[in-house]
């Protein structure tokens, strides 16, 4: 039997490797939405099964996302669509809680056509500054006051909300830094690598002392389809992210290390906000879901580069 399945914001680094990995399997039919506001059409997957169809859409407008829900009738629902990166997010706040609007639209569509679960992706920037290390999905307070991340925790209590009063499954997945093929070069390791390939400068805002963890796009993907066919993390909230945490100023090195590139580091005032100190996920359910070694850092880097998947820009 057909499995039909939304992925909002498809057209995104994220949302379009998932479609991709989807579209494997003949019995899923997946419908792709976005608004290419940052995401590409050029990354929508081309399926040897046809089983693929992108439709330009605004999930944060009702006409707009209403009509696909009634069409289709979906059986799970990826919901990924969201104003992202650091800089973007600061600068357009006001664009950043409107998303709050494709949330809703999203859930009371689901539940009123039979969606069985709806998976939605948050952030560790919920976590804000954290008291916890590692920052554990129960256990943890999530206490950034940026806009993306109130969002983001907004969502999270729409989802358990709906999930009371309507009866309707979720999963979240709480994401650290992933990195792969299809990145914008808007993102951290995007822009050091293509830096690096350049024998440009490499710019870290601050000492670079900041750490993050960094999860290669297959280790991602792998959890989450793991999490959809098997029936796990229902209800309840996952980090995506490994647990080797690295500085910038590490990264910025081992970039420049597996490229053989004669770039600088250079260093930069630090962000006034958003440029939290310490990253690291408690991965213990992100290993129950993938079930096997994470990618190391530099060997995922390295694929990026064997097979020409890094474009530059």
């Amino acid at each position: 039997m057909t499995r039909k399945i939304l992925i909002t914001g498809g057209a995104g680094f994220i949302g379009s490797s998932l479609a991709e990995r989807l579209a494997r399997d003949p019995d899923n039919f997946i419908v792709i939405v976005d608004n290419l506001l940052t995401g590409s059409h050029s990354k929508v997957p081309k399926s040897i099964h046809q089983n693929v169809k992108f439709i330009k859409a605004d999930v944060n407008d009702l006409k707009d996302i209403s009509s696909i829900f009634l069409s289709w009738r979906f059986d799970y629902v990826f919901h990924y669509a969201a104003v992202v990166g650091v800089k973007r997010t600061l600068a357009h706040p006001v664009m950043v809680l409107n998303d709050i609007n494709g949330i809703n639209n999203i859930l009371n569509l689901a539940k009123n056509t039979g969606t069985k679960r709806v998976f939605y992706t948050s952030s560790s920037e919920v976590y804000g500054e954290p008291v916890e290390y590692p920052q554990n999905e129960h256990t943890t307070p999530l206490n950034s006051r940026l806009p993306y991340a109130i969002v983001k925790n907004v969502g999270e209590a729409y989802l358990r909300s709906f999930k009371r009063e309507y009866d309707l499954d979720f999963t979240i997945f709480r994401l650290f830094n992933t990195y792969g093929p299809k990145q914008s070069t808007d993102f951290v390791i995007s822009k050091f690598l293509n830096a690096a390939l350049k024998d440009k400068d490499i710019t870290i805002y601050g000492d670079g002392s900041q750490t993050r963890t960094f999860c290669y796009i297959e280790d991602h993907l792998d959890a989450t389809c793991n999490a959809f066919y098997n029936n796990l993390m229902v209800n309840d909230v996952a980090n995506i992210g490994t647990d080797q945490e690295v500085t910038v100023l590490e990264l910025a090195k081992i970039i420049i290390k597996v490229t053989n590139s004669r770039s600088s580091i250079v260093h930069m005032p630090s962000l006034k906000e958003g440029d939290m100190s310490r990253r690291k996920p408690d991965v213990t359910q992100m290993k129950e879901l993938l079930k096997r070694d994470f990618m190391s850092l530099e060997e995922g880097l390295k694929i990026i580069i064997r097979n020409n998947h890094f474009v530059l820009s």
